[in-house]
């Protein structure tokens, strides 16, 4: 397949980026120099391959210690599709109540990454809010180009509503999530319950989410080869998933890129985070603007100086601890029948 001519944000040849918060930059000077190649199409299958970045424990290792329990399910796919793997981590003592359930999907841009990336997260959310936590593998392309990463995932959305009494879980409490790629599944799952006629969702969890597949926005060129995330990958990360005539098409379809969604009324309260030094910025606020124009629920926080994934890479800062709190604060509210979080 030949490179599509890859868009330039408003012909603009340079746009001077937002500064990093001081506090990330050792991190992102240390990142910068690392040797690893970056993301191409040449590199993918090696960057996929176990121990070609940062190693990440198995939810049975994750939780020892802590009062959480892991198990790994292999459950339906979408009909006709590979079953799905999922590890459910909930709290070891759990009581003979239902419990609300957290759905994640995982980040990598849909074209890399595995759900143990995220583990951690969930663990820890299970561990402070206790609920159950579910992190779903999905297909990644371009192997399985769109819809297969969408379709998986409202599958294992659907299928946790389905069986949450096996699970201990409350299907009217259920919350998806993600970070990156997996934030814009999780808008994408929420579009598909509502025009699907369900499964009921409480909330959806967009950290940082990827919704706008044109790369058309100022953010976008800002971060040009800068920072963690930057605008290279994601135009590879759109060419593999939707193709070369839709990549960065405004045709291309609202569950592959949620920006792209011609009606965003009727969703479930949504929390929207991102950091003002990345390229997801303008898009994700645009997303939580368009939400709030229908009447809808949206809490927007835009993190000064923060990069993509923040609170990932480097955890122990200020702003990741203020994040964090931000995200509990609202999970707190919506599973407590709060409302607009």
């Amino acid at each position: 397949m030949s490179t599509p001519n890859r868009p330039i944000a408003h012909g603009a040849p340079s746009v001077a980026p937002v500064p990093f918060d001081p506090e990330l930059l050792p991190a992102l000077e240390a990142l910068a120099a690392s040797p690893q190649p970056g993301l191409s199409r040449a590199t993918l299958a090696a960057m996929r391959e176990p121990g070609a970045g940062p190693a990440f424990s198995s939810g049975a290792e994750l939780v020892a210690g802590r009062p959480v329990t892991a198990e790994e399910l292999l459950i339906p796919g979408p009909e006709g599709a590979p079953d799905l793997e999922i590890t459910v981590f909930a709290p070891a003592d759990r009581g003979p109540s239902p419990l609300p359930v957290l759905v994640n999907f995982h980040g990598g841009g849909m074209i890399v990454g595995h759900r143990s990336w995220e583990h951690g997260r969930v663990v820890d959310l299970v561990e402070r809010h206790g609920v159950v936590g579910v992190n779903v593998e999905y297909r990644l392309a371009p192997e399985h180009p769109y819809p297969a990463g969408a379709e998986d995932n409202y599958a294992a959305t659907r299928w946790v509503s389905e069986h949450a009494a096996e699970l201990g879980a409350d299907p009217d409490r259920l919350i998806v999530m993600g970070g990156s790629a997996g934030g814009g599944f999780a808008a994408a799952v929420s579009l598909m319950a509502r025009d699907r006629g369900g499964p009921a969702i409480a909330g959806q969890l967009l950290l940082c989410p990827m919704l706008d597949n044109t790369n058309s926005t100022v953010s976008s060129l800002q971060y040009d080869g800068i920072g963690t995330w930057a605008r290279d990958a994601n135009l590879l990360a759109w060419e593999c998933v939707l193709g070369e005539e839709l990549a960065y098409s405004p045709e291309a379809p609202a569950y592959a890129a949620p920006a792209r969604a011609a009606d965003l009324s009727g969703l479930p309260p949504a929390f929207i985070e991102v950091g003002a030094a990345e390229m997801f910025r303008d898009e994700d606020v645009d997303y939580a603007r368009r939400i709030w124009e229908t009447g809808g629920q949206a809490e927007l926080h835009v993190w000064s100086g923060g990069c993509h994934g923040f609170d990932m890479y480097m955890p122990d800062t200020e702003i990741s601890r203020a994040a964090l709190a931000s995200r509990d604060s609202w999970i707190s509210r919506v599973l407590s029948g709060g409302g607009d979080a």
